[in-house]
């Protein structure tokens, strides 16, 4: 007798416990188990001893079905009368001292096929060797099978086939597969990325776990049997079977599930979208840029094949139909330009452009993928797909953008994405002039951008960050680029899978889970961009706010000029481009180069102001800062190698603490020929200190600077050449100290945004701890530069420098915002506070006037304005067009469900009552979406601001 734990535990203790299912389950274990081991056992039949099974039977029940819901048992002509019409259940019988499984077809069930379970044919044929084996998702079954062989009967593979049997061959069949485990590995494979190998397996371990009885091997069948079927339900979705042209109708991208968000001329577009000028429709027009269609492109090396197999041995059954090109039209191309080569890269070393034809290819048949995809949601685009036999190719990729292309030829505004953009445009319609015309774009009609993904585009030069920038251009909304590089994390797993595959099941494969991955899409839309509308509207909100605030500390005037400046830019690229430094920085390189320019000119001259051979004043003054940084650099290097320093790095340490010290020493020695008055100088520090040898880092090198503190004479061109120095230090160091505040602004925001786990977060937080002993570095070489020009500004009668060179304190060692004046910047563009002095300059008679570097960040924040506003109008875009397109696809379908004279009465019903089930499932995403989506209405009524600046 089981008792009920809340009967035996207090009331206060089993409330407790209700809490914590598992610590409740782990107190009821034991009565768990016992109801295992009754399961073993005949249950009540072991008291009654009565069959359950027809009406009136007396018999002994000794079978009982262990797929069947319940434990009722059986007598035999029962257990086979009950399951006519389930002969692929498991069966047990009672041996008298346990259940032994059995089968349905050893106690003489057969399956009569082309008639209504339990009518037995008049002549009947019954299957080869009266055994066929079926697969099922319970496992791997030997039935007795009789074909009908009546007058009107139908082949044996439309026999099995209307039974929901799917024939491994159309021909004397002896192995079927059920639709049921059809789609059920179909989805296994979707969701686990699992092979076909794995999922057999386990059906033969349902069928014996002892390995004393394994099935018979259909590890062959159950691969040509799924191949096919998939891709007939692939033409059956696309409504082939209600096109009288058939299978072989089919045209090229067909089968392909389409993005409902991406703009579809004639399908989900204002009916005079298309009314506006080419001149006009980008920045004339400002609603032009809302139908913009979005692509990204990019290649995949993981998705490789093995040299196995021939296209004549294992064609594909989509020719080009659905993601992957047409195989022999690409080949074609390919092999006519098989010649060129690439050219390299003038950016950045891009390795997909660099190495294109040098990729390993030893035993590889394609070494990869290449892909385009729809930017903006991350579908894969119709006929997109293509392999890559060496490397990352211009010829490969031109051919896959297009290709789809041309499915998308009516829309006029384009925005391609890609990583070495930078460098695939530049000849791209010179190289399509030589592709065949049927995939020829008109581009001269339309408006192309080119641009990087915004985490590949910080690799690429400076001038590539402003030109190819989704954060700047107008029109891109917040766009990023990286769709495809999100896709690629969900389709590699399937690599280990398809890189043994033939040609054909490979693209089969492949346009299998692509068409999957779309399809969850698809389902997902309303959920999806709901949420990023609600992402959306409080950071357009916050940087039109931020924007509003940045520009009450800017002059009305420069506001007015940059304004000017990058309205121009964004209506004609050609202009100035507004985000670029207008100047560049002053560097001690670029000085050094000016003082060896004018010593250079002096021995021109006959004037030789060098009192040693080989090294001028100029030089002394450079290498005396240099020791002085490495100096620094070897204190910082000595407080980091820790207690527990191992001895290589104990030896590294000291060999460039000896290093330095040589070079130092050598540097005084000519510093005496220069300044003399430094060697009765350090004469007499020696004297008043004890005999122990200084550290070298604490060695004074006594520079011009520090001469003059102690009221000694020293030579006017020493002076002058250590101030020119110092003021390229200065600005050096706070270029450095912008440079690096902005990275940690950067570094920061990705953390909090997209960091999670304890690993990641450690690893994060030690990234910006780098960066912050950056800023300490260049804020303490900006304090070395600013104590040497105080030093040498009253002889050299220099009174407006700290204009130039304010005193840096702690406090103003800050980003431009109040987070990252707080040392915790969340996200770009927050709100204002007092602006530090590191971002402005003075020049003049005391006027000052916002840097280059105010410029651009006034640019980028009103960009980041304008984006986040674009976002929100171009996400309710997407929702109406989603809607419409589901509306057209309903329509679609309920054109498709008439009456087809080409079929039957039964087909003709069958289509019918497809078509209207489809467009009924269409009605309902339809309807889910708009009742989800009846709320941005009051989310855009709530916003505190609905326009950009």
């Amino acid at each position: 007798m089981c008792i009920s734990l809340h009967v035996l535990l207090p009331v206060a203790n089993f409330l407790q416990l209700k809490d914590d299912p598992k610590k409740l389950w782990l107190l009821e274990r034991d009565i768990f188990l016992r109801e295992f081991i009754r399961l073993e056992s005949r249950g009540d039949t072991m008291l009654s001893q009565f069959c359950h099974g027809l009406h009136g039977c007396d018999n002994e029940p000794v079978y009982r079905c262990s797929d069947c819901e319940g434990l009722q048992m059986y007598c035999q002509s029962c257990v086979v009368a009950l399951h006519c019409a389930m002969p692929l259940h498991h069966v047990e019988v009672w041996t008298g001292e346990y259940f032994q499984r059995t089968s349905l077809r050893d106690l003489g069930l057969r399956m009569q096929l082309g008639h209504p379970p339990g009518v037995s044919c008049c002549n009947p044929v019954p299957a080869f060797d009266a055994e066929f084996t079926v697969l099922n998702t319970n496992g791997i079954h030997s039935v007795a099978l009789d074909f009908c062989n009546c007058k009107a009967a139908q082949t044996h593979a439309i026999q099995l086939l209307r039974a929901r049997w799917y024939p491994a061959t159309s021909t004397d069949p002896r192995t079927a597969a059920t639709f049921r485990l059809l789609n059920h590995f179909q989805m296994y494979t979707f969701e686990s990325k699992g092979s076909a190998f794995e999922y057999y397996q386990a059906l033969s371990r349902l069928t014996d776990n002892t390995g004393a009885k394994r099935p018979k091997d259909r590890y062959e069948s159950l691969l040509r049997i799924s191949r096919q079927y998939r891709h007939l339900i692939a033409l059956k979705r696309a409504g082939r079977a209600h096109d009288i042209s058939g299978i072989l109708g089919t045209e090229s991208g067909e089968l392909a599930v389409v993005c409902p968000a991406c703009p579809q001329p004639g399908k989900n577009l204002p009916p005079h979208w298309a009314d506006t000028p080419k001149e006009k429709q980008a920045y004339l027009d400002p609603h032009r840029w809302l139908y913009s269609l979005f692509v990204g492109i990019d290649a995949n090396f993981r998705m490789c094949r093995r040299n196995k197999s021939s296209e004549q041995a294992d064609p594909s059954f989509s020719q080009g139909w659905a993601y992957f090109v047409e195989d022999s039209g690409f080949k074609s191309v390919l092999d006519t330009h098989a010649g060129l080569t690439q050219e390299k890269s003038s950016c950045a070393s891009h390795n997909a452009v660099n190495l294109a034809d040098s990729k390993r290819v030893r035993g590889l048949a394609a070494t990869g993928i290449g892909a385009v995809v729809c930017a903006r949601h991350n579908f894969k685009c119709p006929s997109a797909v293509g392999d890559l036999q060496k490397g990352e190719r211009y010829v490969n990729m031109d051919y896959l953008f297009f290709s789809t292309m041309t499915h998308s030829s009516e829309i006029v505004v384009v925005n391609v994405s890609y990583d070495i953009a930078c460098q695939w445009n530049k000849h791209l319609w010179e190289r399509m002039s030589r592709y065949p015309s049927n995939i020829h774009l008109a581009h001269t009609s339309k408006t192309i951008t080119f641009l990087v993904p915004k985490f590949h585009l910080p690799a690429h030069v400076a001038p590539c960050q402003t030109k190819f920038s989704f954060n700047l251009i107008k029109g891109m909304a917040r766009t990023d680029g990286e769709a495809p590089e999100r896709g690629w994390s969900n389709i590699n797993p399937v690599a280990t899978s398809t890189r043994e595959m033939g040609p054909g099941s490979r693209r089969d494969a492949l346009d299998d889970h692509f068409g999957d991955w779309n399809w969850r899409k698809v389902s997902n839309f309303g959920v999806f961009l709901l949420q990023k509308l609600k992402d959306a509207i409080p950071q357009r909100d916050q940087h039109i706010s931020d924007l509003v605030d940045f520009e009450d500390a800017i002059p009305a005037e420069s506001l007015a000029t940059w304004r000017t400046m990058v309205e121009g830019w964004e209506t004609d690229r050609s202009n100035a481009n507004p985000f670029d430094s207008a100047s560049s920085p002053m560097t001690q390189a670029s000085v050094r180069l000016e003082l060896s320019q004018v010593e250079a000119n002096q021995l021109k001259r006959g004037l030789d102001m060098s009192l040693h051979s080989e090294v001028s004043p100029s030089v002394l003054i450079v290498v005396g800062i240099e020791l002085e940084t490495q100096q620094r650099r070897l204190v910082h290097e000595t407080s980091s190698i820790g207690a527990h320093a191992t001895e290589i790095q104990l030896s590294t340490l000291q060999q460039r603490t000896n290093t330095l010290r040589r070079r130092i020493e050598h540097w005084i020695k000519i510093q005496t020929l220069y300044m003399p008055c430094v060697a009765r100088l350090r004469e007499m520090i020696d004297a008043t200190s004890d005999n122990t040898e200084e550290d070298v880092h604490s060695i004074k090198l006594w520079m011009p600077s520090a001469i003059v503190t102690r009221s000694l004479s020293c030579d006017r061109n020493l002076l002058l050449i250590e101030w020119k120095l110092r003021r390229a230090q200065g600005h050096e160091a706070l270029h450095e100290l912008r440079q690096h505040l902005r990275l940690k602004r950067h570094l920061t925001g990705f953390k909090k945004d997209w960091i999670t786990g304890q690993r990641g977060h450690t690893r994060s937080r030690g990234i910006i701890d780098t960066v912050q002993k950056k800023i300490d570095t260049a804020a303490t070489k900006y304090h070395i530069a600013w104590a040497s020009l105080s030093a040498l500004a009253e002889p050299l009668l220099e009174i407006d420098w700290k204009a130039e060179f304010p005193v840096l304190e702690k406090e103003d060692v800050r980003g431009m915002t109040e987070d990252q004046a707080a040392g915790e910047s969340i996200s770009e563009g927050r709100r204002l506070v007092s602006i530090s002095w590191i971002w402005k300059q003075r020049y003049g008679a005391g006027e000052e006037e916002l840097s280059d570097a105010m410029r651009i960040e006034w640019c980028k924040a009103r960009a980041r304005a304008n984006r986040w506003s674009e976002e929100v109008e171009l996400l309710q875009e997407e929702m109406r067009r989603v809607l419409a397109f589901f509306d057209w696809h309903a329509a679609w379908w309920v054109e498709r469900a008439t009456s087809k004279t080409w079929l039957g009465p039964i087909e003709n019903e069958g289509a019918v009552a497809y078509a209207h089930r489809q467009a009924a499932i269409r009605r309902m995403m339809r309807d889910h979406c708009s009742s989800i989506w009846s709320i941005v209405p009051g989310l855009i009524a709530q916003s505190s601001c609905n326009t950009a600046i």
